[in-house]
This record gives C-alpha cells, structure tokens and sequence, in this order.
C-alpha cells in the first residue's frame, strides 16, 4: 500500500517503521527532517510538504503531538487535504478533542475525502515492538482498506463505529483512567514508603495478587524505581489529554472531580520538575507533599 505518514516523534517513528518493514511503500513528513534519517535507511523516501507526503498516496497517517500541530499539517497550499485529493484517505492516530474529530470528518467531506480516528494505547516501546492496541471509527470500508497498517503495528485493534469521534472519546478516557491508576499507586506506595514498606514490596504484593495486569506492573516498576526520566510519554502531554477529556466532560455535563487532581498533580510536577519528566512523575510530588 502506498502510505504518507506525518509525524516522526517517539511514537511515530516506531510505528512508520513497521509500516516500512510490513513492506508498504512509505513517503514521511516530519516538521524536524533529521528525525525520519534512521526511517531513510529502512527504505522510506523523505518529502518536504505535508501536501507532497500526502499527493498520491492510498492512506495518509498523521501521529501528531496536539490538534494544534494536526491543523498546521492539515491546511493551506502546502497542507494534507491539498496533497490527499478526492476520495483520499486520512487516518489520524493523534490523541485529539472530541471537537476536533468531529470538525475533521466534516472538513474531508467537504473534499470528497474520507476520515478514520485511530489513537492507539502503548508506550513508544509497544509502538516499536508492533503491539499497540488501536481504537478505530469510521465507515467500514474504510477500516476494510486499513485492516493491514494496523495489522502491521498492533496486537488488536477495537473497532467503535462510524463516528470518528468515539474513537478520540474512548483514547481520552482511557489515558484518564491511566494516569487515575498511576495516581492511586503513587498514594499507596507514600503511604507504605512512610510506614517502612518499601514500595517495591508493595508493588509484588500488589501484582502478585489483586493487580496483576501489564499496567500496574509497568507503571507501578516506574513508581517504585522513581524513574520517570527520560520521559517515556512526557507530563505536558498528559496534561494536554487531561485538559481535551475536561472539555468533554464539560460538553456532555459530566462530573470528574478526580480529573482535577490528575491535572493540579501534572501541574505540579511540571512546574517542580521541569517539562522533560515522565507523566507518571506525579508520583514523586505525591512523595513529596508527604515529605517522603
């Protein structure tokens, strides 16, 4: 299949990677050229637009950082819905607001286009190692046609529907509910840590009995080593999706009066540690507000 693919950040460059060795013909983008010389020597062939990455292409991927970065590559002479063409496809596998998927599905069709969401759940090392799980709406025919991109980079993939938008709904609840685990664990391990358990401790009574699932283990290893650098998916990041599911909760009049502690704890981190930390390092300022 012939593929553009926009966006060479951590995520990114793992997943047009596997596209290039599942042996698809792969133009890339990125906004920084450097980043896409390890994909040149896969077999990808660089391009200086978007709208040239996007011009004759069967599927144009976007994995970009935020709907603003995602507007910039999409619009203007130099933009993807100018390269793409009628009847092209685009597939977005940003974590995007509700909003700006549903504005995109109207934009491409009022170009003939058509319009898949897919944001996928993983770290840059699942993206590397092809086992993302990737949440995808559109019209069928569409995910018909993208079956094997995903096949190449996931171990599943959820289908939701033809409305682009549930995909980004699902994406942004999931990544609430992830940083909600990390928050909770963060809690207990200060807890233990201040009692004289080490958190370590905690973490194989934990994953050993009620929480043995591949979140609590990754994550909870991260809280119990502190070791939130270098950034695996980096705090502004997540504070940028916690933000995006506070304006979905806000339009569908939904309470989540733990998202508040989500982002005040982001807020902190970042402001105490710097932009460079990992999301999960919130649990080192729930330490020390403990003064662990």
């Amino acid at each position: 299949m012939k593929i553009g693919f926009l966006g060479l950040g951590k995520m990114g460059a793992g997943i047009a990677a596997n596209l290039i060795k599942a042996g698809h013909d792969t133009l890339v983008w990125n906004r920084s050229a450097a980043k896409a010389d390890p994909l040149l020597g896969l077999g990808a062939r660089l391009t200086v637009t978007p709208r040239q990455c996007a011009s004759g292409r069967d599927v144009v991927i976007t994995m970009l950082a935020d709907d603003a970065a995602l507007h910039a590559v999409i619009q203007g002479e130099d933009g993807l819905m100018a390269g793409l063409g009628a009847t092209g496809l685009h597939v977005s596998m940003s974590t995007i607001a509700v909003a700006t998927a549903e504005r995109l599905k109207i934009d491409h069709a009022a170009h003939g286009q058509r319009f898949v969401s897919a944001p996928v759940f993983g770290r840059p090392e699942a993206a590397a190692a092809a086992k993302l799980f990737v949440v995808a709406a559109g019209e069928e025919a569409d995910l018909q046609k993208v079956a094997p991109i995903f096949a190449a980079i996931s171990q599943r993939v959820f289908k939701l529907g033809a409305d682009p938008a549930a995909a980004n709904l699902v994406k942004l609840c999931g990544n609430f509910m992830i940083l909600a685990a990390v928050e909770a664990m963060g809690e207990a391990m200060t807890l233990a840590a201040k009692g004289g358990v080490q958190r370590s401790q905690l973490l194989e009574v934990l994953t050993g009995s009620l929480f043995d699932v591949p979140l609590y283990r990754n994550y909870g290893a991260m809280l119990a080593e502190q070791r939130f650098m270098p950034a695996g998916f980096a705090a502004p990041l997540g504070l940028k999706d916690m933000r995006l599911a506070a304006q979905a909760a806000d339009t569908l009049r939904v309470p989540m009066p733990l998202l508040g502690v989500l982002r005040d704890h982001l807020l902190q981190t970042i402001a105490v540690e710097g932009e460079d930390i990992d999301w999960s390092g919130i649990g080192r300022t729930i330490a020390k507000n403990a003064g662990v």
